[in-house]
């Protein structure tokens, strides 16, 4: 077990990440048979609570999760089978199955807690140094090494690293030299619960779109996780309503495809916005996950693009000579390699809010010509589901 306090720590390490939820524990773990000193420097000094919010994670995220000795650990995940995509108020749907792809499912739907949990323990059990509550103090970008100045509690070290990951929003590292953001507020909030429904889901996930957003049901546990988006403005009425009437208004927005609503739970909010990088490297810096990029969570793309992210940094680093970690050109081999990814499912779920957020009735006609031509042609059904689960491809 390497959790280790910042005395234990080497002066140089090769790979310092700073961020240990699953994106940056998926490249901690994933670099463990590379021989490399690795260092995950996380700010939380607890463990993590627990927190019923589902996460949609895809069969290609689960088969990298379990080659990394994770997915085993979580054991409570929902197998989604089908998803169903349609638009209130208009003709058309579309039916996405695992079987056209030959696969057991096309994703898990997993309790953040259990998925942070089951990466915690992975790194308690693994090679490199894991040390929590940490403060990134001051970080130097120079062109031979990063150097960082740390804290934990009253103890504070100078180190050197090849290379910084900032991962899972790197908080205190949110302003580096040569990092341009872009920001798009989409005016929307997502409320999150769990809910309950008269019938089974038998492993359905729904996604719907209405004029004020889309909503997504997704299978878990015996019930369902809600996503559904609404106007910021009406945000808080919509967390004060009691249980009767969110569920009768889930009831008019959703209809009976998925059974009649008898049970919700806690419902939280959170703004929804698009939150980019023009590029994700800069000196002796690479910035993964939600570190450098934050979707719309329509089609539940966020944490599997953080995930192929890790997958793709630990694949260039190990390529690379040991004495070659971090600097330009293995940072823009990287770059490149993520960027076809990265562009077309930005694109792709901040097209989807824009296209079924206009309105009209030609619109609403051509979005249903979509959807039933994409029922009906199987090709393109497999193409695009091909993408859903494993990403643009290389």
């Amino acid at each position: 077990m390497m959790i280790s306090s910042l005395a234990r720590l080497p002066e140089h390490l090769d790979i310092a990440i700073v961020g240990g939820g699953p994106v940056g524990a998926a490249l901690a773990l994933a670099l463990c048979d590379s021989g490399l000193a690795v260092a995950v420097l996380e700010a939380r000094s607890e463990p993590v609570g627990a927190d019923p919010r589902g996460l949609a994670l895809s069969y290609g995220s689960i088969d990298a999760l379990d080659k990394l000795g994770v997915w085993r650990q979580i054991g409570d995940g929902t197998a989604i089978e089908t998803v169903h995509v349609s638009q209130r108020d208009g003709f058309g749907h579309a039916t996405l199955s695992c079987d056209e792809l030959r696969l057991p499912a096309l994703g898990y739907v997993v309790n953040y807690s259990s998925l942070a949990r089951a990466c915690e323990q992975a790194l308690q059990d693994g090679p490199c140094h894991y040390v929590t509550g940490v403060a990134l103090d001051e970080i130097k970008l120079l062109s031979g090494y990063a150097a960082l100045r740390v804290r934990q509690g009253g103890e504070v070290r100078l180190l050197t690293a090849g290379l910084v990951v900032v991962a899972d929003g790197g908080k205190g590292l949110t302003q580096l030299p040569g990092i341009e953001r872009r920001e798009h507020d989409y005016g929307q909030h997502a409320i999150v619960c769990n809910v309950r429904s008269d019938k089974p889901h038998r492993g359905v996930a729904y996604e719907r779109f209405d004029v004020d957003g889309p909503m997504a049901l997704l299978p878990h546990g015996d019930g369902f996780a809600l996503v559904w988006t609404r106007d910021s403005a009406v945000a808080p009425e919509w967390l004060a309503l009691t249980d009767e009437v969110f569920i009768e208004r889930l009831q008019q927005a959703f209809g009976d495809r998925a059974g009649r609503f008898v049970g919700a739970g806690p419902r939280v909010a959170f703004p929804l916005a698009l939150k980019r990088l023009v590029q994700p490297v800069t000196t002796r810096t690479a910035l993964i996950g939600n570190a450098a990029q934050v979707l719309h969570p329509v089609a539940g793309q966020g944490a599997n693009l953080g995930l192929r992210d890790a997958l793709d940094l630990a694949l260039e680093i190990k390529a690379c000579p040991r004495g070659e970690i971090g600097n330009s050109d293995m940072l823009q081999r990287y770059q490149r390699r993520r960027a076809r990814d990265v562009t077309a499912t930005t694109a792709f779920t901040d097209s989807l809010i824009k296209l079924f957020g206009l309105h009209g009735s030609l619109l609403s006609t051509a979005r249903g010509t979509g959807l039933v031509a994409l029922d009906l042609l199987p090709a393109a059904r497999r193409r695009f589901t091909q993408h859903m689960v494993f990403g643009s491809g290389k």
